[in-house]
């Protein structure tokens, strides 16, 4: 079993979609593989997916490589996958099974408070992110240039509550498809919705924000 360092926090219908469009996707990544998997929910909200048959392996492999993986063990220096759970002045909170702090001086993104970099990189609750496990934690190099990148470019509207079809769907039914890029996944119900050149983030997110029962954040260039 490998438990997916995404979370289904929505509730009712909601969440049944997550899981079924969960389904979907586990059952797109594994292929052709010689397994079978059934996907479940823990009461903590992260979804487990259990594997049986040949290639059980390699399908945990391939969907902890996508995903990242909830685990007990930690080691220092390497590296893990939380979501994002609160921010305070002293730093941000992942939860990765267990709660991980990680002070204000481990984001490496720049001045400002937590709070202040979480809206200036469209930091929206519950979106996956790496860090360095040790005795004072610290975001990934990789994340970092994520984020970095994210405040390069057009600029995008980051969401969370939602899944990347649905959101699909709601930047049509606006009628703003032809304002965005494409909308890149970050999670089950986290993403960022890449906009064209000349499209204004702010204002494609009031566009599509009344359609959209989740939070909702710009990223500017």
């Amino acid at each position: 079993m490998v438990v997916l360092a995404t979370k289904v926090y929505v509730e009712g219908e909601a969440r049944e979609r997550a899981l079924k469009s969960l389904g979907a996707q586990v059952e797109n990544a594994l292929g052709d593989l010689d397994v079978a998997q059934e996907v479940g929910l823990r009461r903590d909200d992260f979804p487990s997916v259990t594997i049986e048959g040949k290639d059980a392996v390699v399908a945990r492999n391939l969907l902890t490589k996508e995903w990242g993986a909830i685990t007990t063990d930690f080691e220092d220096g390497s590296e893990y996958v939380g979501t994002l759970e609160r921010w305070d002045e002293e730093g941000i909170t992942l939860d990765a099974g267990r709660e991980i702090e990680i002070p204000t001086s481990g984001l490496g993104l720049g001045p400002g408070d937590p709070t202040q970099i979480r809206n200036r990189f469209g930091l929206v609750q519950h979106l996956p992110m790496r860090f360095v496990y040790s005795g004072s934690s610290r975001l990934a190099d990789s994340e970092r240039d994520r984020l970095f990148e994210w405040s390069r470019g057009n600029g995008r509207v980051n969401y969370n509550s939602a899944t990347r079809s649905e959101v699909r769907a709601t930047v049509n039914r606006a009628g703003h498809a032809e304002d965005i890029v494409t909308v890149e996944r970050c999670g089950l119900l986290e993403g960022s919705v890449l906009c064209r050149e000349d499209t204004d983030p702010p204002g494609l997110l009031a566009a599509i924000g009344r359609h959209l029962p989740a939070e909702l954040l710009c990223v500017l260039p």
